[in-house]
């Protein structure tokens, strides 16, 4: 039987367009895709489908991106609009790459991508009104260089994507909220109000299979949580962080406590 929902998700992360990927993933009946997670699908060349610009460089190339101009604040919402793309790239990766989770996993990450590509939708919406087009900006690939360091371990993945990269979002939201607000950027802020929420449970969905995961290899999810981030070399996170955020999506207080805040 053909494994539609995990082969139609490896097909949509082929495409190059990101506006026509996130129009096709928007479009999806996720209650109507049938799984079967025991398939295992073979890689196929050219993933993740992306675009010739953006310019993809090093993140030390990138200028700061002050919203004080209209040229900074397109640089800032592109950069938002970069990690929205890159999310829905991850959400589709993990849907088909991993086989053996029970099929609420694979739904669970197929709505997950749908929301990404609405926020990649609502914020290239967004640049357009700026006079900014997604790709006019240069962008660094850090999302996902970690997705390919971890592709062979859904543990990694979880444990390095969302419970470390996608959360660190969580800290970031209010702090550039708050800077598009005080150059009256109030339809940015309403984005970043949408794509806070939703990211909450983005997260909470990456805590709630890497403690599964854990718990059926008797792993301890804190002491492997950290040699994993060593493995795989993942930044040292560093405050501010947004505690409440945090544990709207699952993060129990030892865990808060280790990240000294």
């Amino acid at each position: 039987m053909t494994d539609s929902a995990r082969h139609l998700a490896q097909r949509l992360l082929l495409i190059d367009n990101p506006v026509t990927k996130a129009q096709q993933v928007r479009q999806l009946d996720l209650n109507a895709l049938q799984i079967n997670p025991e398939t295992c699908i073979a890689d196929a060349a050219g993933l993740p489908g992306r675009p010739d610009r953006p310019l993809l460089v090093p993140p030390q190339q990138l200028k700061p991106r002050s919203p004080g101009t209209r040229e900074g604040l397109g640089a800032l919402i592109h950069a938002l609009a970069h990690i929205e793309a890159n999310a829905i790239n991850l959400a589709l990766d993990v849907s088909w790459r991993f086989a053996g989770m029970p099929e609420r996993f694979y739904r669970e990450w197929l709505q997950v991508a749908h929301e990404e590509a609405l926020h990649f939708e609502l914020l290239r919406e967004h640049l357009l009104t700026l006079g900014f087009e997604y790709g006019d900006f240069p962008a660094h690939n850090g999302l996902w260089e970690m997705a390919q360091k971890t592709q062979g371990s859904l543990l990694a993945r979880l444990a390095l994507v969302p419970r470390t990269l996608e959360a660190r979002g969580l800290d970031a939201s209010i702090p550039i909220r708050n800077r598009l607000v005080s150059v009256g950027d109030h339809p940015g802020a309403a984005i970043l109000d949408i794509i806070l929420r939703d990211e909450i449970g983005h997260v909470a969905v990456g805590n709630h299979w890497f403690r599964y995961l854990c718990s059926a290899q008797n792993l301890d999810p804190i002491s492997t949580f950290a040699e994993l981030a060593e493995r795989h070399g993942a930044q040292k996170l560093r405050g501010p962080f947004n505690l409440a955020a945090r544990r709207a999506a699952g993060f129990d207080e030892a865990e808060l406590a280790l990240l000294g805040a």
